[in-house]
């Protein structure tokens, strides 16, 4: 069973009149999927092998930037392959594959929110206490439920796709993952059951709680000394703005492309292009600029690596 993307079809269509911008759109592609890789690697290597950044909040980073390394490698290369296919083409157990590994991916990206919100609330408010509550076991449990929690919940939603009568084979955006809930001939309503009770647990519950620490954290701080408000600051705001960006995007796409049906196709591309680009690629520019250990770091490999690009010319010219 064979389903089409007419929005990427349109898409790529449209570039296909001059056939050569075909491929220049897929090299910006390329090009940004290079780029994701890459600075979440980089800054991903950098968690592991400085001594200094084996934390627990560093160590969530590393996490969540390796949960974008897999939520771009789910989307990429499908994308890559549509924009060079005159068709557009997805079987559907690839496609339901694909969309539960992307919900699977938002999901443990939500608890690792959680778990860093939970880790700054207890090393803000609870100094004394840090080491003991956030050690290795409790980083370990984590990490283990925040993968393991949204693949189970994923799997069961999956059982549930499985068995369902499609009467559609046209998909309405640039990848499978709402887009698979229309394709029914007649809506599920256990699938519409359990979709809600899954997006409670692995998105609202962990978003209200991260809500709670916050607030927690602020109001505490409110009431300590100035050098706590400047942590609280300094470590708290890349985290809040990491946390409003992605909840932006993903109310977009569980909110608006569920219920919506005025939305254009172009409006429809932009916002969800945005989706795929905006959230793996600024999660480590934002880490990477306010997080002062890493920004060292990186400015320590950035220097690193001028130099042994310079350093043959400084040779060749005795300079």
């Amino acid at each position: 069973m064979l389903l089409g993307n007419d929005i990427t079809g349109e898409l790529v269509r449209g570039f296909a009149e001059l056939h050569k911008y075909r491929y220049l759109y897929f090299v910006i592609i390329f090009t940004l999927y290079i780029l994701i890789l890459c600075f979440n690697s980089t800054i991903v290597c950098l968690i592991w092998t400085h001594k200094n950044l084996h934390e627990p909040m560093y160590i969530f980073i590393a996490a969540l930037l390796i949960n974008s390394v897999l939520y771009s490698m789910i989307i990429y290369p499908k994308l890559l392959s549509d924009v060079l296919s005159e068709k557009q083409m997805i079987s559907y157990p690839l496609c339901l594959f694909q969309g539960l590994s992307y919900y699977t991916s938002v999901g443990s990206d939500f608890l690792l929110l959680a778990a860093m919100a939970y880790d700054r609330y207890v090393s803000i408010c609870k100094p004394l206490q840090y080491p003991v509550i956030m050690n290795r076991i409790t980083i370990y449990v984590c990490l283990i439920l925040a993968w393991l929690i949204p693949a189970f919940e994923t799997s069961v939603m999956g059982g549930l796709y499985s068995n369902v009568k499609l009467c559609s084979f046209s998909l309405t955006g640039i990848f499978c993952n709402n887009s698979l809930y229309k394709l029914q001939c007649v809506p599920s309503v256990a699938i519409s059951i359990y979709g809600v009770v899954m997006l409670i647990r692995i998105a609202l519950l962990p978003l209200l709680f991260i809500l709670f620490t916050y607030i927690r954290i602020v109001r505490i701080s409110y009431h300590c000394c100035r050098e706590v408000r400047k942590k609280a600051v300094k470590t708290c705001l890349p985290h809040l703005l990491v946390l409003t960006n992605f909840s932006c995007f993903i109310f977009f796409d569980i909110i608006i492309v569920r219920l919506d049906s005025d939305l254009s196709k172009t409006l429809r591309l932009t916002l969800t292009f945005q989706s795929i680009v905006f959230h793996p690629l600024l999660n480590p520019i934002i880490y990477g600029l306010k997080m002062n250990e890493i920004f060292k770091h990186i400015k320590i490999l950035l220097s690193s690596l001028i130099t042994l690009v310079l350093l043959p010319y400084y040779q060749m010219y005795g300079i």
